[in-house]
């Protein structure tokens, strides 16, 4: 089912996700809800509290975005934790569904090491690199009650203000529902 994603003010993208308790019956329905509201939204990774849910599981499709010269990706993580990252950063532009009309370049580590759970509750330990680290720690700093927007300069943020309060008030049009609070 398609759901509205919650729009940057939303308290729920600033709070730290609920771990998930791996064999909650409803678990199968959020992440069916995750992936059918990224593809309708045309996106590439969607985390839970963008939905309006504190839990920790995020959903990422970049397969048409990579490279032909990299191993096509989709997954789902639940539970996850980043176990390290290298020092060596890579800048690429980011946009969020939450944060509709607004993309920057952000500087992230250029490949993490990641625990996590599928949805077969396979437990899995792997290292990325490229566009799937890349929006790996995007959807993860979700789950953390972090956005994209907290790695830019005060000086940027302090020129995308009045944005960013356009869009807390909802003023975006964007082709998929939007919510504007979610506690």
């Amino acid at each position: 089912m398609v759901r509205p994603i919650v729009l940057y003010s939303a308290p729920i993208l600033r709070r730290k996700a609920q771990e998930v308790y791996l064999h909650d019956p409803s678990l199968p329905q959020l992440i069916q809800d995750l992936w059918d509201t990224m593809y309708n939204a045309e996106g590439i990774g969607l985390a839970a509290p963008q939905i309006g849910v504190s839990s920790q599981v995020f959903v990422v499709d970049v397969r048409e975005v990579q490279s032909p010269n990299e191993q096509p990706f989709k997954s789902v993580f639940i539970n996850p934790r980043i176990l390290s990252a290298t020092s060596t950063l890579s800048i690429r532009e980011e946009g969020c569904l939450s944060i509709p009309g607004i993309r920057e370049r952000i500087a992230r580590p250029a490949e993490i090491e990641i625990e996590y759970y599928d949805e077969r509750f396979a437990l899995h330990r792997r290292h990325f690199t490229g566009i799937v680290a890349r929006v790996i720690q995007h959807e993860y700093d979700h789950l953390m009650g972090r956005l994209f927007i907290d790695y830019l300069s005060p000086v940027r943020r302090q020129l995308l203000r009045q944005r960013l309060k356009r869009i807390a008030a909802g003023e975006v049009e964007v082709s998929y529902p939007l919510t504007s609070y979610v506690a």
